[in-house]
């Protein structure tokens, strides 16, 4: 899990939960009708904690892999008959001529700039079209970074970080490009000379587009124009673009700033709704105290109150296209500012796509971005700015299955001057306000999205948040404490991604099997029951699906936790949509998150990645600076993963 906490409750809105708009779901259960509200997706089997049938699923071709309960666990275990093995760690070259890593973390951030970043996150292969499975780039997010990137961990001098620990933190965000290809004996190999090869980090300049480029809300002394800004940060889950673009999505950037203004601060929900510090944060990184563009106190003695809207220059997607070196990343304002997980597209036949992003937090919400235009697949040109023209929606569930998407548009849904929003741009800047007045519904930690490859159906990772009192369970949030998190799945009406207009329900609920007991003979509480058909887990987080339909779930639960015992070492676990059926594929080392995934067209290579392992891997030795790494797996006998 992340070095600071990022996830805490910060939605202060008096949205009524479902349960208090409508009758809860249990009553209409007990009154008899609720199996008639429930359709589409097999009525409330996902919402209760029943036991399920075992299952043998046609699409999981793999056995099981054991759970890991060492605490000195430091390895990758996947499925029989697979291989897997570090491809890609930090600090590894990825520039031309950069240098090699030091092994005692004492690179300074000329080189860290070279060199590959920290906590791997979301990634995508990028095939070249001649030889689309041997040959291809990847493109890698960094999100964040431990105090294992200076050979002191983070240090301070009079209540200040020294600028160079800074600047090395802010070269080891952003993203990596690499150029990859397979030798002729099937083994991947990164290109070193490769002209491709790209580091972004959080120093590269960036164009602002979209209805807020140029904007009054985002001008600052630094920039006057509010058209170019210095880099992205903690990128986490990403997206593609039908055109072959990549979507790098801005999280928890928050907490690198500060505004000390506390009245300034109360008054300003750009600031006080997104959770920015008051005050600086000795448990954060401290950015402030060293570099000025991260103090976002009012200045009144400089133009545009000094750097006061550079916080609203973050929050947003950035579009980066991998093939070409020289382009400049460009952040996409028309998709809204929140703490987004990632950017998943569906593409409906006609052109038209949605883009769905969760807002990772506790009691956030889910949005998607509908274009204006359509996608035209014959010139790349013609769908170069189709994401600065659209419309925002945030999700609505109601208890009896179905849902609506709530556009975010001044004038209407009440978004107008009389009730707080002048202006779009507004509305965009401060998107969790407006999705507040138009009662969307408050979810258990949105995570990551996927759209099933033929059926369009749609799934999200709802984490966890225990903070969820008995009072405020609502149906797509079903559990109190919810310590174990879920999966929920909507289908759009007509299998359009532009409808406005969905049938949901809950795909599973993590946690313990049905009659576990705890450590004094007791049964599990309702909290931390679920109704997985298989491998249980916990705190479902990164998402996607294969060319086949297999569903992929990565966890991200802290694993020396006394209710995650049985579940062992964070995992990536495969599930068959129409059985549900749940199996392990591969388990990571101690202390990791298991994320971002990615496969060639083939699907015959995969490449996941372990973030932050808490002892010595990939070194595995028990001495080593544990190190983030992307791993590629295969299958031994070539064939395709999963089957």
């Amino acid at each position: 899990m992340p070095q600071f906490p990022t996830d805490i409750v910060i939605n202060p809105s008096a949205n009524p939960t479902l349960s208090q708009i409508l009758a809860s779901r249990r009553d209409l259960l007990k009154g008899g009708i609720g199996l008639s509200l429930l359709g589409l997706f097999g009525g409330v089997a996902g919402c209760v904690n029943e036991p399920r049938p075992a299952s043998t699923s046609s699409l999981l071709g793999f056995k099981s892999v054991a759970p890991q309960t060492d605490p000195r666990f430091d390895r990758v275990v996947v499925a029989e008959g697979y291989s897997a093995r570090p491809f890609f760690s930090w600090g590894d070259p990825v520039l031309p001529g950069a240098p090699a890593w030091r092994p005692d973390a004492s690179d300074d951030w000329q080189a860290q700039l070279q060199q590959a970043g920290d906590n791997h996150d979301g990634m995508h292969f990028f095939p070249f079209p001649d030889d689309p499975n041997r040959h291809g780039l990847l493109v890698i997010n960094h999100e964040y970074v431990n105090a294992t990137l200076h050979p002191n961990g983070f240090t301070r001098q009079d209540g200040k970080r020294p600028l160079d620990e800074v600047r090395k933190e802010q070269a080891a965000h952003g993203v990596s490009i690499i150029e990859i290809r397979q030798d002729a004996s099937g083994q991947w190999q990164r290109v070193g000379e490769s002209r491709y090869n790209r580091r972004i980090s959080a120093m590269t300049p960036m164009a602002i587009r979209g209805p807020l480029a140029g904007s009054e809300h985002m001008k600052t002394a630094s920039d006057p124009s509010g058209t170019v800004v210095l880099g992205t940060l903690n990128n986490c889950a990403m997206g593609v673009t039908p055109w072959g673009t990549y979507l790098a999505c801005e999280e928890n950037w928050h907490i690198y700033f500060v505004n000390r203004d506390q009245a300034d601060h109360a008054q300003r929900p750009s600031h006080a709704r997104y959770h920015l510090p008051n005050q600086s944060d000795p448990k954060k990184y401290q950015w402030d105290t060293a570099d000025p563009r991260f103090d976002a106190t009012p200045d009144p003695a400089q133009p545009f109150g000094g750097q006061v809207h550079e916080p609203h220059r973050f929050g947003w997607v950035v579009e980066i296209d991998p093939f070409d070196p020289a382009s400049q990343p460009v952040k996409r304002t028309a998709l809204g500012r929140f703490c987004r997980e990632c950017a998943v597209a569906s593409l409906g036949e006609d052109g038209r796509m949605a883009f769905y992003s969760g807002d990772d937090s506790k009691g956030e919400y889910i949005y998607k971005f509908v274009p204006a235009g359509r996608f035209n697949p014959t010139s790349k040109t013609a769908n170069r700015d189709l994401l600065d023209e659209g419309t925002l929606y945030v999700a609505r569930f109601n208890a009896d299955g179905t849902g609506q998407w709530r556009a975010l548009q001044v004038g209407e849904n009440g978004l107008t001057p009389a009730n707080g929003f002048p202006d779009q741009a507004y509305i965009l800047l401060n998107a969790r306000l407006a999705a507040d007045h138009v009662q969307a519904t408050r979810m258990d930690r949105p995570e990551w999205v996927a759209v099933h490859p033929r059926s369009r159906e749609v799934y999200v990772t709802l984490t966890n948040n225990e903070l969820r009192e008995a009072d405020q369970v609502d149906a797509a949030n079903p559990r109190a404490h919810n310590l174990h998190g879920h999966i929920l799945r909507w289908r759009e009406q007509n299998a359009d991604p532009t409808a406005t207009e969905f049938e949901w329900d809950v795909f599973l609920l993590a946690g313990e099997n049905a009659g576990t007991r705890d450590a004094n003979g007791q049964p599990v509480a309702p909290n931390l029951a679920g109704t997985i058909n298989g491998d249980i887990f916990s705190s479902p987080d990164g998402l996607a699906f294969d060319a086949a339909g297999r569903l992929w779930i990565e966890t991200d639960y802290g694993d020396s936790e006394p209710h995650n015992r049985n579940m062992g070492c964070n995992q990536l676990l495969c599930a068959d949509p129409a059985s549900r059926e749940v199996r392990r594929f591969l388990v990571g080392p101690r202390g990791c998150e298991i994320t971002g995934i990615t496969f060639t067209p083939d699907q015959r290579t995969l490449w996941i990645n372990v973030q932050h392992p808490g002892l010595s891997f990939p070194a595995s030795d028990g001495v080593s600076r544990p190190r983030s790494t992307t791993v590629v797996i295969t299958k031994d006998d070539g064939g395709v993963i999963g089957t």
